[in-house]
């Protein structure tokens, strides 16, 4: 009686082109999930920083000490988030206030531009990675059936060949070319849910930066014509 083949035997078994298909779906295998890792540690770092932020931001700190705070952050290129973007109105509000003869309005307008480059950037930081989750999520199973298809075109056409054609002579063969599959959904299935997971929270993120960008452009607007009026009384 044959001892069945181990899962390993029938990945050294399997013709060169199912070998292939099984490399490639390894690799995606292991990239995504190295993404998924990556991905878990930046959307952790985002919230935490952010929460963190948030809370020093209300918390009624005067509006030029809180920028001074993370100079040496800044610097460091360790600015995430909400306060990614607060920086980069703040900085351009200071620039453009101390330039004499712009009103308010165009003032405002430049604090907001920088909040809205800043935003963009901090979108495609959250959006690293997905596009390939994706395509590993959608591709995968087709490429692990590719496989399996390959794999039992070879198996029937060996079959032509045997002068007894049993189940056992095929046998290995299918079971070689199954295992493409298997490793296809195997990389699809983590990846499609990762790709969900982190979607999901990029939008969540996206509203709060979107919230917090209009609710300091409402403290930028005052202070705008409050310095405005009082240039006018002197």
């Amino acid at each position: 009686m044959n001892e069945p083949l181990s899962l390993v035997d029938l990945v050294l078994n399997a013709s060169i082109t199912v070998q292939v298909v099984m490399l490639i779906l390894l690799l995606a295998s292991v990239t995504s999930w190295y993404m998924i890792v990556q991905r878990l540690i930046y959307f952790s770092s985002v919230h935490r920083e952010s929460e963190e932020f948030e809370d020093r931001f209300w918390s009624g700190i005067d509006l030029s000490e809180l920028y001074r705070e993370g100079i040496e952050r800044a610097n460091a290129g360790h600015t995430l988030g909400m306060e990614a973007i607060f920086r980069a109105g703040f900085k351009e509000f200071s620039r453009l206030a101390q330039q004499p003869g712009l009103d308010s309005e165009a003032i405002m307008d430049g604090a907001q531009r920088a909040m809205r480059v800043a935003k963009a950037r901090e979108e495609e930081e959250l959006e690293q990675h997905l596009p390939f989750l994706a395509t590993v999520g959608s591709t995968s199973p087709y490429v692990g059936l590719f496989g399996t298809v390959w794999g039992i075109m070879n198996s029937f056409r060996g079959l032509a060949n045997a002068t007894q054609a049993t189940l056992a002579t095929v046998a290995p063969g299918i079971s070689e070319a199954l295992v493409a599959t298997a490793m296809g959904l195997f990389a699809a299935i983590p990846a499609v849910i990762a790709f969900n997971r982190f979607a999901s929270r990029v939008d969540v993120s996206l509203n709060r930066y979107e919230t917090f960008a209009d609710e300091f452009s409402s403290i930028l607007h005052r202070q705008a014509f409050t310095m405005a009026a009082r240039n006018q009384q002197d």
